[in-house]
């Protein structure tokens, strides 16, 4: 048994604080044996070897420590309000095998409210990285368990230091968020760790893919970081984002809501637009996660955008489009029904899909290419540009730009949508937004005309004056500054107008004019379509544009 008091004092140090008590208290023919044996700490053998077997069992100790996060206890509650431990989400998340943990070891330095006394290996945030689907990518998984995963200046710094090591390597970081804010304990030094979060998140931005999975209580400045990010994706029941709690709300405007209407995943993904997505639960939502990222590049070099081996053959006729457009330009359709017959196996991952229904944006794969699509929804305000479809849509149309995503447009829009509450919600300046999401975009853009293109819409729409690659319409589409009765009312002033609308439709509202300018570079069959634009995604393949040399735009925020 070890009787040098310098040892004894080196492994007491090394303890946490209620076992270093009982170290104080112990003679040296008391020491516990868990950490050495006698054999392997015999007072003959050298100095080193007695410090390596030590050091040894104390490491081992500690990390074993670090993968019970908060204790049995706390894991059984976390279970038992439906949610998984941070480990868990990570093993389903990542390859099998492949995740490799840094800084598990890591603790806060706080001394202050008897904190001292309260140190967990890993400090509430599990950080490294793995593969996914064989691809390298980087994660934070908060730590509900420890601390109610709240985040310190250490919990910080570990999450910066991925951060850091993915936007150098170029991969994706994925942030699996579970926290209950800022420790409050450590004061300023939190509120640092955040904002030193934060900066990484602007620096990371368009270098590579940044996404969140809120996966539990996301609230105060916690909630900026996801804000941040390229996606946001939420669990239904157990997760919910807001600046400022229900008890706050209370306080404040006297306004009685729940913790799920004021930020649960329901309300971000249909009425404020924060999230892009919802999943029923965590396993769920962590397999859809994985086949999200499939169709992202790893950064924004262009050589990192994943290309699969087809089976869906890109010369593929799809007589079906011939029969889903409605004569009738006043009866809606589903736009939905024709991207999935146009793209690879109908594999559509639609982003927003509960929020501005008008427009639709979610990636596809057209030959085996990641693709971005975006396309007016007639089934919702006759596929209308109002305000909330022009944000959800700019948003993801700078997003493809960024990481080298082709944009495939589908358009069938009467307008922008006409009202007070649009107009005095700031319809000019947010349809500007993607008006110059469309015209900065330097990524090989097609266009597909199936109906309407009417007045200010059909230029925003990734028409062939905003450097449109390829625009093309379908036989009945309808390209025109306005539809035909109300332009016919405008010019005779309502005289004669059954003759002149018949005038009017043979002369504007048809694709011919458009094509005889060259604003559309064809009219093609609908069953043509796919043959069509994977054609053009080959040769475009190589497009080389660049923008003006500036430090960066100032897009209409």
């Amino acid at each position: 048994m070890i009787q040098n008091p310098s040892i004894i004092r080196a492994i007491r140090s090394t303890l946490p604080f209620t076992q270093q008590r009982c170290f104080r208290r112990r003679r040296p023919s008391q020491l516990p044996t868990a950490y050495f044996s006698s054999s392997s700490l015999n007072t003959q053998n050298e100095p080193c070897e007695i410090k390596r077997n030590f050091i040894g069992n104390v490491l081992e100790h500690e990390r074993q420590a670090s993968k019970f996060g908060g204790g049995e206890a706390r894991i059984a509650k976390q279970h038992a309000s439906g949610k998984l431990t941070a480990r868990e989400r990570i093993s389903l998340l990542f390859d099998k095998g492949t995740f490799r943990e840094l800084d598990a070891l890591k603790k806060h330095r706080c001394t202050d409210f008897g904190m001292d006394q309260q140190h967990v290996a890993g400090d509430g945030v599990v950080v490294g990285h793995g593969k996914v689907n064989g691809r390298t990518m980087f994660c934070f998984s908060q730590d509900f368990t420890v601390f109610g995963g709240s985040l310190s200046s250490a919990h910080a710094e570990k999450i910066c230091k991925v951060m850091d090591m993915a936007t150098k390597v170029g991969a994706p970081v994925i942030g699996l968020n579970d926290s209950g804010g800022a420790r409050i304990q450590e004061g300023v030094d939190s509120l640092a760790g955040y904002a030193d979060v934060f900066q990484r998140n602007v620096l990371a931005s368009g270098v590579v893919p940044q996404i969140s999975l809120i996966m539990g209580p996301c609230a105060g400045g916690a909630v900026y970081s996801p804000a941040m990010t390229d996606f946001i994706f939420m669990v239904e029941s157990s997760s919910y984002m807001f600046v400022t709690g229900p008890g706050v709300v209370k306080t404040v405007t006297d306004e009685d809501v729940t913790k799920e209407k004021l930020g649960g995943a329901s309300t971000h993904c249909s009425v404020s637009g924060v999230a892009h997505a919802s999943f029923s639960n965590d396993v769920t939502a962590l397999h859809s996660l994985r086949s999200f990222l499939d169709f992202l590049p790893l950064s924004n070099e262009k050589d990192t955008l994943p290309r699969r081996q087809s089976t869906d053959p890109a010369d593929r006729v799809v007589t079906a489009l011939n029969q889903l457009i409605p004569d009738d330009t006043n009866i809606p359709y589903d736009m939905t029904h024709v991207v999935k017959q146009i793209i690879d196996h109908g594999d559509l991952f639609q982003i927003m899909p509960k929020f501005a229904k008008n427009m639709l944006t979610g990636f596809a794969r057209m030959n085996g290419r990641t693709v971005g699509i975006v396309a007016n929804n007639p089934m919702t305000l006759a596929g209308c540009l109002d305000i909330d479809a022009s944000v959800k849509a700019a948003r993801f149309v700078r997003f493809c730009d960024s990481f080298n995503i082709p944009i495939i447009t589908f358009v069938d829009v009467p307008g922008f949508l006409p009202g007070t509450s649009q107009e005095h919600g700031g319809i000019i300046r947010h349809g500007a937004k993607l008006l110059f999401a469309y015209a900065e975009a330097t990524v090989p853009k097609i266009t597909v005309i199936t109906r309407k293109a009417y007045g200010g819409a059909y230029d925003v729409m990734s028409s062939k004056h905003l450097r449109g690659d390829a625009n093309y319409a379908w036989p009945g589409a309808e390209i025109a500054v306005m539809g035909a009765k109300g332009a016919v009312e405008i010019i005779f002033r309502g005289e004669d107008v059954d003759t002149h609308t018949a005038d009017y439709v043979s002369k504007f509202q048809n694709p011919l004019v458009a094509a005889q300018r060259g604003f559309v570079d064809d009219i093609i069959d609908p069953e043509n379509t796919r043959r069509i634009i994977c054609e053009d995604l080959e040769v475009l393949s190589g497009k080389k544009l660049d923008n003006p040399p500036r430090k960066h735009s100032n897009i209409p925020l």
